[in-house]
């Protein structure tokens, strides 16, 4: 019995203390019914925008142009006289090199010994014919003298003076033909006119060559030439090439299918515009191209890089700031952003030039590195300076 009344004591002190648990909660619910909950405040998130400082400046004009290398000279060499080939340089043969004045070709020349002799034969025989019209002159003017009659005989005949004239062209006719002998003699030897390198053969020994048969083609070796057209723009940052020498205008030229590089001069400037390309060709030279580390050959295409004169009141900026539409956005005061229409002055490597607006000029300016075609004039942004280095 006694354990019973303890149960029953138990469950009521339980029952009393889950009521009155859930009367304090009930009340702690009501509280806060009548309170109003806390609300997160949300600041608007500005979107990032890249940038970098920029103060103008002046810099080194850096004109780049593309060209393809070019013999000094080109020669189709042809045979001046006819004849069948009899000996032929081993040398007569694409890609080897020839000196000025080596012979390549030799023509068969018996008959043009032939002719030598004859011409040296008529010319023997002219002179003889002179001397005995000299001779007989003189007696005859020696003659007339002696005659006692005065003044001038009625026929020049007398005094032999036309046969004189006439035997002196002779001897002249017979030089010529002599000359023109020895001439054509001295062309049945085929020599390089110029040190060179063999393009193309197109003979063979034993072959028969008519005169104006085509025999090789020739590149000289002296140097080789680079015509590299510029637009205007280019050319109103260039000197004057009328004021420079070559020495003083070194040009930096680079292979475009590779990492070779040469150093070359700027020859000369041609003095028209291409009706075609509406451009100005600029000439640059590199010396014994063939004698560079590495050779530099005919025919190789590069990049040329010719230093200008300096530019002022310029930006320099990295070419990705230069957006697809030819603008250049930038960071007002208020953060808020901006943009001007430009064209590059000029560009080398990651780099571009531009003009500094007026407007801009005098206080440093954030430029926008990235620009993206959704940026719109006055949306307000968040500048984040980029690391140079980056």
């Amino acid at each position: 019995m006694k354990r019973r009344i303890i149960q029953w004591s138990t469950l009521a002190v339980a029952i009393i203390i889950l009521i009155s648990i859930i009367s304090y909660t009930r009340q702690l619910i009501a509280q806060q019914v009548g309170n109003p909950h806390p609300q997160r405040i949300n600041k608007p998130q500005l979107p990032e925008v890249a940038v970098i400082t920029v103060e103008r400046a002046g810099y080194n004009a850096r004109i780049r142009g593309y060209g393809e290398t070019e013999p000094h000279f080109t020669l189709t060499l042809t045979a001046q006289v006819s004849g069948q080939v009899v000996a032929q340089s081993e040398k007569l043969e694409a890609g080897y090199q020839v000196k000025k004045g080596e012979v390549l070709i030799e023509l068969e020349d018996s008959a043009y010994q032939s002719a030598v002799a004859d011409a040296k034969s008529t010319l023997a025989s002219a002179r003889l014919d002179l001397l005995e019209e000299q001779r007989e002159a003189s007696q005859a003017k020696a003659e007339w003298l002696a005659s006692g009659i005065s003044g001038e005989p009625d026929s020049e005949l007398v005094l032999h003076k036309p046969q004189l004239e006439a035997a002196d062209a002779v001897v002249s006719k017979a030089e010529a033909a002599l000359l023109s002998a020895e001439k054509d003699l001295s062309r049945t030897k085929l020599t390089a006119p110029f040190d060179a390198i063999v393009v193309e053969r197109m003979t063979a020994p034993g072959s028969y060559l008519q005169a104006g048969t085509e025999v090789a083609t020739l590149y000289s070796t002296d140097m080789v030439e680079i015509p590299v057209a510029l637009t205007t723009r280019d050319w109103e940052n260039l000197p004057d090439p009328a004021t420079l020498s070559g020495d003083q205008w070194p040009v930096v030229l680079k292979s475009v299918e590779g990492n070779q590089t040469w150093a070359g001069h700027v020859l000369r400037a041609e003095q028209h515009v291409d009706t075609t390309s509406r451009q100005r060709t600029l000439l640059i030279a590199v010396d014994s191209p063939l004698a560079q580390v590495p050779p530099l050959f005919p025919g190789t295409f590069v990049e040329t890089w010719i230093n200008g004169q300096r530019v002022d009141n310029t930006w320099e900026l990295p070419s990705s700031a230069l957006s697809q539409s030819g603008e250049i956005w930038y960071i007002s005061q208020d953060d808020t952003l901006a943009k001007f229409s430009s064209e590059p002055i000029f560009s080398s490597g990651n780099s571009i030039y531009i003009k500094v607006p007026e407007e801009l000029a005098k206080a440093p300016i954030q430029i926008v590195v990235h620009p993206l075609s959704s940026y719109l004039p006055g949306m307000r942004v968040q500048p984040v300076v980029e690391n140079d280095n980056a």
